[in-house]
């Protein structure tokens, strides 16, 4: 039997994450860094691995250039999922996330990322539209936009998949998601500060009901400790986590994603899509860097979570 189709991940702006593991920060005072860890990463690449971990398919593509670009690569060879990112002359921003395991919290730092250019941006939609035409089961296009490129950039590609009738779960914010909207993706995936931005309405239910006015086929939002909320044409539903872990949330919104991509191609019923999507993400806190989850507490948490049909 041939393998099925994999899950397309893209990453415009792909980074290589550092994580320094730093007990009991101190602002405005030096500190020392307990131990530090450097991967391949940005909010595609993380989906990616998650999925690959959940024994799926998957393959990353997006913008990606220089000695930290080659750096996010030679790691990637190693995570699992396929390598089909796009070269460009800048180089591939840096993040940094600071996690205090003592306050169970994290700062992150993220730069920019490189400007592309208007032959490049050419170069890769090509690319994408040919990584498309090769055969995949659902395309996520996660996190921010690097400089140089125009905010409908990710209407381009919700476009491109929607022509080929591939399906769309977007996970962006700020000046990208609303123009993104009319071109149709099957799901958008803000969390809640999102929604407010995008929207200016405090209410979550009726900011999803805005988006999904707007051309989203459906709307899951983040909502903390309040779990998330899932916006759709067949009905609303509210998934609420069991309990509360303390960790590194760094990639849980990712892990989630990666679920609700799952969720997409099984066909799964809206109830059980975010009852999966609200226990990955909850089990990624303990994970000590984004990407991962810790397994036995999915299996536990997942059979726990309460959804709530509004």
């Amino acid at each position: 039997m041939p393998a099925p189709d994999p899950i397309l991940t893209v990453t415009l702006n792909a980074a290589l994450d550092l994580t320094y593991q730093v007990p009991g920060v101190r602002l405005h005072r030096s500190n020392r860094v307990a131990q530090v860890a450097a991967r391949a990463g940005g909010k595609g690449v993380n989906v990616a691995r998650v999925l690959h971990r959940l024994g799926r398919p998957a393959v990353v593509t997006g913008l990606v250039g220089g000695a930290t670009g080659s750096a996010l690569r030679a790691d990637l060879a190693s995570a699992g999922p396929t390598d089909a990112l796009f070269a460009v002359r800048g180089e591939t921003r840096r993040t940094i996330a600071v996690v205090d395991p003592l306050a169970a919290d994290a700062t992150l730092f993220n730069e920019p990322g490189p400007d592309i250019t208007t032959a490049e941006w050419a170069g890769f939609t090509a690319h994408f539209a040919a990584l498309l035409d090769a055969g995949c089961r659902a395309a996520v296009l996660s996190g921010s936009v690097p400089p140089g490129l125009a905010p409908d950039a990710y209407a381009t590609l919700v476009a491109l998949a929607r022509d080929r009738g591939v399906p769309v779960l977007l996970d962006t914010a700020g000046p990208w998601l609303l123009p993104a909207l009319a071109a149709g993706p099957e799901l958008v995936k803000p969390n809640a500060d999102e929604l407010r931005e995008a929207t200016g309405l405090a209410d979550p239910l009726a900011a999803a009901r805005t988006l999904l006015a707007r051309g989203a086929g459906a709307v899951v939002a983040s909502l903390g400790a309040e779990g998330m909320l899932a916006v759709t044409p067949q009905g609303a539903w509210r998934a609420v986590p069991p309990e509360q872990l303390a960790g590194n949330p760094t990639g849980a919104g990712d892990s989630a994603v990666a679920a609700l991509s799952v969720g997409q191609v099984d066909f799964l019923p809206w109830p059980q899509r975010l009852a999966q999507a609200v226990a990955l993400s909850a089990a990624t806190v303990l994970s000590p860097l984004a990407g991962g989850y810790d397994e036995a507490a999915y299996r536990s948490l997942l059979p726990r979570v309460r959804v709530t049909e509004l």
